[in-house]
């Protein structure tokens, strides 16, 4: 199984609760078909434990989760919550993907149970998701050459971390796989200064969203940690809009 370069906080086994519904046929969702960008998605599930609701055909739902990916052999192992059978035909599968979006995929596989494995079956990666984005707000990406990071104090360490993208409601850092280590979904990070271009500097409290392992060529391995800022004061919210309405602006 592939090893993944950070290892955040799991959640606990999914509940009914967790239930994500199904993407509908009037939604405006987009297909992500690139092998390595699925793999990628099914990685980020595995790591943060998210629940995966699986859609039987005639028959209720079901909870699992995605226990561990193999990107060699293209498959995964899908960890059932409960003592269930899955029947043939095709079934569908939804999770979501951080707090704003949610992916959604079928399978019309060979559903015997692994051996010695629990309730986990393999399954191969599917050949094209369905990707609903359901963000409020548009995110920008920072204009290359500004001065654009956030900086702040986790358990007595410094962190400086570039920003990928901001909107009015949300900030997108670049983080190492060593800094990823103190971060999980749910982690909330407060006083974090925000250095929003050449004039403009807030604090803020964020709150982990989403994390991400991606690599590129110059860097190699690195952590999207996609955050949510919190308390935002009716100040920052103007603060914000300034800095949002300027990248607008030239783009």
């Amino acid at each position: 199984m592939t090893d993944l370069a950070f290892a955040p906080m799991r959640k606990g086994p999914p509940s009914l609760a967790d239930a994500v519904e199904r993407i509908t046929l009037n939604s405006i969702a987009h297909e992500m078909r690139d092998p390595f960008d699925i793999g990628d998605a099914l990685a980020t599930l595995s790591a943060t434990g998210e629940a995966v609701t699986v859609y039987p055909p005639g028959r209720d739902f079901t909870m699992a989760r995605i226990d561990a990916i193999d990107t060699d052999a293209s498959t995964f192992l899908l960890d059932l919550a409960e003592d269930v059978t899955l029947p043939e035909g095709r079934i569908a599968f939804v999770a979501a993907l951080g707090s704003n979006a949610k992916m959604q995929f079928e399978l019309d596989a060979d559903w015997a149970m692994v051996r010695g494995a629990g309730r986990r079956v393999q399954m191969p990666f599917p050949e094209v998701c369905l990707v609903l984005n359901r963000r409020a707000e548009q995110r920008l990406d920072t204009p290359v050459g500004g001065n654009y990071g956030a900086r702040f104090t986790l358990l007595g360490k410094v962190f400086d971390m570039p920003l990928y993208d901001f909107s009015r409601n949300g900030v997108g850092l670049r983080a190492t796989p060593e800094q990823a280590l103190e971060l999980y979904v749910g982690k909330k990070i407060e006083n974090v200064e925000l250095e929003m271009g050449p004039s403009l500097v807030v604090q803020a409290d964020l709150e982990v969203r989403l994390l991400r392992p991606f690599r590129t060529f110059l860097l190699g391995a690195q952590v999207q940690v996609g955050c949510r800022i919190s308390n935002m004061s009716m100040q920052m919210r103007q603060s914000l809009d300034r800095a949002v309405t300027k990248v607008e602006q030239r783009r």
